[in-house]
């Protein structure tokens, strides 16, 4: 799995010009589910989002976690985070999920972070989406459960 996390202090995403998740104060992450990843690696990502310490303590230091600071999380799926452009113009996403795997395991990282007690809000998978956000310092973490990065 991939994520792209951005620290946040309120964003949204609408389908159709419709709002279908909105924060305040909080983490975005754009998630994306790969060819070979389990339940087990979107519940662990899950963990990670939720306890990785990107957001400021009382000294400016990135010292708390998103459980830390009581904030949301609004979780929107992309495969697009799979896109290998190397060598090429037009990138191949063959080594994201496909759109059965990919929903399941997206559902999972959402109700794993649900289930450690913080607000989540989603987009709607495998629609088109507008996200609108304004990020926090700016503060932007990769993350890959292959640790390619």
């Amino acid at each position: 799995m991939r994520a792209v996390l951005q620290r946040v202090s309120k964003a949204r995403v609408l389908v159709d010009g419709r709002v279908t998740g909105e924060i305040g104060k909080g983490l975005v992450a754009l998630i994306a589910v790969g060819r070979g990843d389990t339940a087990e690696m979107a519940v662990s990502i899950a963990e990670k989002v939720l306890r990785l310490r990107i957001f400021d303590d009382d000294q400016g230091k990135m010292n708390l976690s998103l459980l830390d600071v009581h904030g949301a999380l609004l979780a929107v799926s992309q495969f697009t985070l799979y896109g290998d452009a190397r060598g090429q113009r037009r990138p191949s996403f063959i080594q994201a999920a496909p759109p059965d795997l990919g929903k399941s395991l997206y559902e999972k990282f959402v109700e794993s972070a649900r289930a450690l007690g913080v607000p989540v809000e989603t987009g709607v998978f495998q629609a088109h989406m507008s996200l609108d956000l304004t990020n926090d310092g700016p503060v932007t973490i990769l993350l890959d459960s292959d640790k390619l990065f």
